[in-house]
């Protein structure tokens, strides 16, 4: 085209070298991803581990369950899926009682469940949890 200078060729292959990387971050981030790829709680009650691993105030991540486990006060449990509420991905990271997902950065309380930090919106998801036969186990709502 006259009067249209031509691209350099450092220019079309950067450009080359970033559109699939753009293109990834794009779908994996996109309108309505809170339907994650991993269940967002167990199907069936799991066995975590001993209920003296649990001490008040310090919450357990099982990673391999994906589940996060804390203890109150009162000297109750809690626990939660660690499965991220915008992308479905297994939260592998426990900072104190702060979750954090890797593949988008959401944080979540790990004593609450509750969202500290987006692109998640909804609270991680609540489980029961009991101690039976000197285990914790958790598992869906009933």
């Amino acid at each position: 085209m006259p009067g249209r200078p031509s691209p350099s060729r450092r220019t079309v292959l950067r450009g080359a070298a970033l559109t699939p990387v753009a293109g990834t971050a794009l779908a994996a981030c996109g309108p309505g991803d809170d339907e994650g790829a991993l269940p967002t709680t167990p199907t069936a009650p799991v066995e975590l581990g001993a209920p003296e691993e649990i001490a008040e105030g310090s919450p357990v991540l099982y990673r391999e369950q994906h589940v996060v486990v804390s203890r109150a006060g009162d000297g109750s449990l809690k626990a939660y899926s660690a499965v991220c509420t915008h992308g479905g991905c297994a939260i592998g990271t426990l900072e104190g009682k702060k979750l954090v997902c890797v593949c988008h950065g959401s944080e979540f309380d790990a004593t609450t469940g509750e969202v500290l930090h987006s692109p998640a919106r909804r609270p991680l998801v609540a489980l029961d949890v009991r101690e039976e036969n000197g285990r914790v186990v958790a598992g869906p709502k009933h």
